[in-house]
């Protein structure tokens, strides 16, 4: 199964909003509000690598008050 990391940057104060958003998403399988250069880290999970992509540029970056994101796919075991 297709996992990833996603590195988000939120708009200020926001970052429990966002997550809590984030974690009604199925492919969700942990999440974290961090400090640094990012605001959240979310590890998803998929069957395939197509419904991986769906689900980081439509239900992640689509979410409101999402500024920007880093995706890391992870290469085999």
């Amino acid at each position: 199964m297709p996992l990833a990391f996603v590195l988000l940057n939120v708009e200020t104060g926001v970052e429990k909003e966002v997550l809590e958003n984030i974690k009604k998403i199925p492919e969700v399988k942990a999440s974290y509000v961090v400090y640094g250069v990012y605001d959240i880290v979310v590890m998803l999970e998929s069957d395939t690598l197509d419904k991986l992509r769906e689900t980081i540029t439509k239900k992640i970056r689509g979410l409101d008050k999402v500024r920007s994101t880093m995706t890391m796919i992870v290469m085999g075991d």
